[in-house]
């Protein structure tokens, strides 16, 4: 089967312009047919097409009944014939997007669905491919060990392996036959240089910069944490490195194979690194330390929780100054709802987990003199296109995402006991949501070799194991849990701005820089730039900000417990794809405890489930309050903190959030678990967790929990509006406490009930339709909710701390929302708002028992009266608010298109487009599992 290639540029995770329209078709035409020569030298790779396969695998228990999807396809690499037939004509490379239907048709779908429907939407997980389904079988590099099989539905990549080299050579193969360029793209974001590789537009500019700043890593940085691993882990740290320098040597020999072939991806001529006729230039050879650096972007960007100290401080003081100090403190924690006695909880039996509590009596903050904050610069000497406003507004999106605590979360879980499904074998539905992207940033495998047995998904580029899948009897997945492992020092400065006193001594910060240039390509024509990014680092991190505390002048900086520890979880996972160590839930958790990123992790097999939150989690002084700064003195430091390796004591396993055979177990990036405090906002009494929560928690209640039913759960969560389900029905009991007698309001009122009664749900009239049922209703609450905030909040709060407030949380994220952490069209939603600011807010209006309420009453200062009169005059504003205001338009949709505005667009990393698909706000990777026996 002709062989591909991949992606292009990252713009903030999204292509920068379209190929350019001066090929016209018929030079397209001339053009391909003068490339498709060199592809049909791709034969001799797959030459082998009908050889023997992996059957039916006995040592798959299963039973046939786990699932897996992750659209839009597993080819993610394209030659430059085929990204030219792409961009021409639509045509799509075998594979690019055969998953994206199905995925997509589930919205639509799973009302009728049935356990013999399910794989209509899903892929069949099982371990092997039947003889019939065999698309081709090759061995890498002629290797006698290893053979790649590939099945005929979805082109996926069934490693088998008779030695370990053997086996992660051909991981490492087929990771770069489907992923190279993202792969390529990848590591030099994590090296902090895409725009020398990929292209200057401002995307790109903001990408490598939001990772820069906090991740700002020399060669020798990246190889001491290789030598680290290897270290510190004994026979486990050798077999590491055994896997990556086999899974890296796989990468070249491809690179080098599709090199003298001419089918290497076609992005590598449209930027600029390859000759479409001579076939000058190369493409570099792989690393082990660019493998550290595409973990440091995975890691920042899924399972780095913390931050944001410095915005917590200034709308404390915003805080203080509105209501004093004693009373401004009481509004600052009731908004913070650090531990909301309303939230919805992973783990529901009870248990306390306490971490990141809030101290008795604090020690040692340093929180910052009014008005002195002033954010650190990154860049340096810009010229060009480095130096023009957009680039302007790339760096500041950039260094708000980078230092929020509002991080990207996104995945779920639905995780029911055996003891309360209708087979009495647990039933699990998860997996991560990690946007959507094309290729995906994602890729599938099976893997069977010595010591390693596993099918799922794994980040391209760290692929050596399956990071979220199945083994032979067990099943398991993540979401990110966002628990504080970054804590914000000040250092006080000495001698002048780049000196600071570290135990007493007067020490000099290190200037880290790279400096990036660029200059126009075919793939992106942004004229040429330049600049330098720079930071200063200390010994407690890289300097944020400057300020004044008490009239001293310090530099704030970020210390994270995985920084120079990007490798370190590869042990984990290392443990979770070997059959002889995870045999049950308990040595699950041991697996889930060697990695250091913030996860939730969760297991099932066809006994038992399972639960493990993981992290490095630093163990505090007592008295450190860990939402602020604290001063950069030894009393505040973490406990036994050696600031040469950056390792400290951390919290014992124990206390982490951690369970086997709950009743059940749901994760939407929600509250852990009881005291155990996330360093986002938004924990509170509405939380999109609640959308599972609910549904779940009824299905177990009745019993006989199937797969369909457990599937029909997560699918109705994922098309319904959280603030219509779980908001709206009592900002409508304030609206109707008396007879409306506007019109204009009184209509309002109608369609908003009318599409409540239907289940708030954002679908379409009819699959296919592109149009909404209760159309109106969703555009008049899109509209309402930023107004009614503004008006319910802001009187009270005043202007200055209600602004402090919207930059700890914002006030919305719709489907269509262009702002907050996951921007538009990226199908993640309701993760990060005001509902439950409005939900304790009206309640407590309304005379309502509210647990946790807010410190003060605010909408209408309290009163009822009021309070409708703010609700209905922000009603009929919305109301009157057209569809082309509150759907302004883009690129991709025209303003005023609802359906398209809400839609999920598979973002361009490479030069193969996608249709946009309606919205669902569900995992990007997803599995279905039921196992029947266990080993």
């Amino acid at each position: 089967m002709p062989r591909r290639t991949g992606p292009n540029v990252l713009d903030r995770l999204r292509t920068p312009r379209r190929f350019p329209w001066f090929l016209k078709t018929t030079a397209v035409c001339a053009l391909i047919a003068g490339l498709l020569s060199p592809l049909s030298q791709v034969a001799a790779e797959a030459a082998d097409t009908a050889g023997p396969t992996a059957a039916a695998a006995a040592n798959d228990y299963c039973g046939g009944q786990c699932s897996d999807i992750l659209p839009p396809g597993e080819n993610g690499n394209a030659t430059l014939a085929q990204v030219l037939l792409n961009q021409a004509f639509g045509i799509q490379p075998d594979h690019a997007e055969d998953q994206l239907g199905p995925y997509a048709n589930l919205a639509s779908g799973y009302s009728t669905l049935t356990d013999a429907k399910i794989n209509t939407f899903f892929n069949d997980a099982s371990f092997g491919v039947a003889s019939d389904q065999v698309a081709s079988t090759l061995s890498p590099a002629g290797r006698t060990d290893v053979t790649i099989v590939r099945d005929k539905k979805t082109g996926v990549p069934h490693i088998t392996g008779t030695t370990r080299y053997g086996t992660e050579f051909g991981a490492g193969y087929a990771a770069a036959q489907d992923r190279l360029w993202l792969m390529d793209v990848f590591r030099h974001v994590g090296r902090g240089q895409l725009t020398t590789f990929a292209g200057g537009v401002a995307s790109n500019q903001g990408l490598e910069q939001e990772f820069y700043r906090n991740a700002p890593y020399s060669e020798a940085d990246l190889q001491a944490q290789i030598d680290s691993v290897i270290a510190n882990n004994g026979a486990r740290g050798q077999q590491a490195l055994d896997d990556a320098n086999a899974y890296i040597a796989g990468i070249n020999s491809y690179i080098d194979a599709s090199d003298s072939g001419r089918y290497f991806p076609g992005e590598y001529v449209l930027t600029g690194h390859k000759d479409s006729i001579t076939n000058a230039g190369t493409i570099d050879h792989f690393k082990l330390t660019d493998l550290v650096a595409l973990a440091s972007v995975i890691g920042s960007l899924f399972g780095s929780g913390g931050g944001g100290e410095v915005n917590n401080a200034l709308s404390l003081l915003a805080a203080q100054s509105q209501y004093g100090v004693e009373e401004g403190t009481k509004v600052w924690e009731s908004f913070r709802e650090r531990n909301d006695p309303e939230a919805a909880l992973t783990i529901h039996d009870g248990s306390s987990f306490p971490y990141g509590t809030k101290p008795a009596t604090a020690q040692g903050q340093a929180l910052p003199d009014a008005g002195s904050v002033t954010t650190e610069p990154l860049i340096y000497d810009a010229t060009g296109t480095g130096a023009n406003q957009s680039a302007d507004a790339a760096s500041a999106a950039a260094t708000a995402t980078a230092l929020s605590s509002a991080k990207r979360g996104m995945s779920n879980a639905l995780v029911v006991s055996g003891s309360h499904t209708a087979s009495g074998h647990p039933v699990a539905v998860f997996g991560p949501q990690t946007g959507y992207f094309a290729p995906q940033l994602l890729m599938l495998q099976e893997i069977q070799g010595p010591g390693i047995s596993a099918r799922g998904a794994s980040f391209a580029g760290l692929s050596m194991y399956v990071e979220l899948g199945r083994g032979q009897d067990y099943s398991w997945s993540a979401t990110t849990s966002g628990q504080d492992i970054i804590d914000t020092y000040a250092v006080e400065l000495c001698q002048d701005d780049y000196h600071y006193l570290f135990h007493g001594t007067c020490t000099a910060m290190d200037k880290i820089e790279q400096k990036n240039a660029w200059k126009p390509t075919t793939a992106d024509g942004t004229a040429a730039g330049s600049y330098t990014m720079r930071v200063w680092k200390t010994k407690y991190g890289p300097v944020e900000y400057r300020a004044t505390v008490g009239g001293k002048k310090v530099a704030y900086t970020t210390l994270r417990s995985s920084y120079m520890h990007e490798a370190d979880s590869i042990i984990g996972f290392q443990m979770l794809n070997d059959p002889d160590y995870v045999k049950s839930p308990q040595t699950f958790q041991s697996a889930a405890q060697h990695i250091n990123y913030t996860f939730n992790w969760f297991y099932a097999d066809s006994q038992h489930t399972a639960y493990y939150n993981s992290g490095n989690n630093p163990v505090r002084p007592s008295g450190v309050d860990a939402e602020f700064p604290v001063w950069a003195q030894s009393a505040n430091e973490w406990q036994n903190w050696n600031p040469t390796t950056n390792t400290s004591d951390y919290t014992p396993a124990s206390a982490h959030p951690n369970s086997i055979d709950q009743d059940y177990y749901i994760s939407w990036n929600n509250k852990q678990a009881l005291n155990y405090t996330t360093a986002s906002w938004g924990d509170g009494s509405v939380h999109r967790g609640d959308l599972l929560n609910d549904r779940v928690k009824k299905l177990v209640a009745a019993g006989g929990v199937t797969r369909t039913s457990l599937v029909k759960a997560m699918a109705d969560a994922a098309l319904t509006d959280l603030r219509a389900e779980d908001v709206l029905p009592d900002l409508l009991k304030v609206i109707n406490s008396s007879t409306v007698t506007d019109t204009t309001a009184a209509a309002a009122v109608t369609k908003l009930q009318t599409w409540l009664t239907a289940g708030g749900k954002r679908t379409e009239t009819s699959a296919g339709s592109k149009t909404y049922a209760n159309a109106d209703a969703v555009r008049i609450l899109d509209a309402w909710w930023p107004l009614l905030v503004k008006a319910e909040f802001q009187p009270g709060l005043g202007t200055d701390l209600y602004t402090a407030f919207t930059n700890n949380l914002y006030i919305d994220e719709t489907p269509s929302a262009a702002h907050g952490p996951t921007g538009s069209h990226a199908g993640s939603s309701f993760q990060y708002g005001w509902w439950s600011y409005v939900d304790k807010d009206i309640r407590s209006v309304l005379g309502q028992s509210v647990s946790g309420p807010l410190a003060k009453q605010y909408c209408g200062g309290g009163s009822l009266s009021a309070c409708r009169d703010i609700l209905i005059s922000t009603l009929k504003t919305a109301a009157g608010t057209s569809a082309s205001t509150v759907y302004p338009g883009d690129s991709l949709c025209a303003a005023g298109d609802q359906w398209c505005a809400d839609s999920i667009v598979q973002r361009t990393l490479g030069g193969i487009k996608h249709y946009n698909i309606s919205w669902q706000n569900r995992p990007t990777f997803q599995q279905v599992v039921e196992y029947t026996s266990h080993r």
